[in-house]
């Protein structure tokens, strides 16, 4: 018997408890040894990103067994897991603390992260941000949705470009509402762009390679 697909709104349900119960109580109250470095200077792991990667990836397997599970933490201990995504029937991707260094630094500017592919492609994705209280959530061909309300990208706005610059699961969501009209990456992990990847595109923006970047623009832009 194949299992009950996941309802949207109980998957949100689901990382706004696990960010409740690991994430933010941690949030300005990292302790010794609680934050360390991973492969660069600068590149952060706490505490919090890896006990609520395990605790999301369980919940998901228990709920959708046989769904692959590509979390950040997961590929860093091992990183063939993130070369079965492509090629998985039903795959999720994880970013349980987008946004460390400032998760770290005491800032608001992060984001908990899920999307869930089917075949390789992104059927829906869910962004939290906990210290600001808002959900994004999206489904291909469904639209995407802040809270409850949809998002469009509403009247072209005049002269240059607004840029944002923040963390994905910042920069994702300003882009899709409108509060600014460009970004642009170098790290191209799965777990970064696919949530926010999809959400733009519903919200009438878009995600393109130009050289060696990843250019997302608003639906505002040119």
């Amino acid at each position: 018997m194949n299992p009950t697909p996941l309802g949207t709104e109980e998957v949100l349900a689901m990382l706004q408890d696990v960010v409740a119960r690991l994430v933010t109580p941690r949030f300005g109250r990292l302790g010794d040894g609680e934050v360390t470095s991973k492969r660069r200077p600068g590149d952060l792991v706490t505490v919090a990103d890896r006990e609520a990667e395990v605790e999301l990836t369980r919940l998901l397997r228990a709920r959708q067994p046989g769904a692959l599970v590509v979390g950040e933490e997961a590929v860093h201990a091992d990183p063939s897991l993130v070369r079965a995504l492509p090629h998985a029937a039903h795959a999720f991707t994880l970013d349980p603390v987008d946004g460390t260094r400032h998760f770290v630094a005491g800032s608001p500017d992060h984001a908990t992260m899920l999307a869930e592919l089917r075949r390789g492609e992104v059927v829906r994705s869910w962004i939290w941000q906990p210290q600001h209280g808002r959900a994004y959530v999206a489904e291909r061909g469904a639209g995407a949705w802040r809270d409850g309300h949809r998002l469009s990208p509403g009247p072209r706005r005049p002269g240059p470009p607004r840029p944002t610059g923040t963390c994905c699961g910042v920069d994702y969501p300003r882009l899709a509402s409108g509060q600014a009209d460009l970004a642009a990456y170098l790290k191209q992990k799965p777990w970064d762009h696919l949530p926010g990847g999809l959400l733009l595109a519903e919200a009438g923006g878009s995600v393109r390679r130009w050289g060696p970047l990843l250019v997302a623009r608003s639906g505002r832009g040119d």
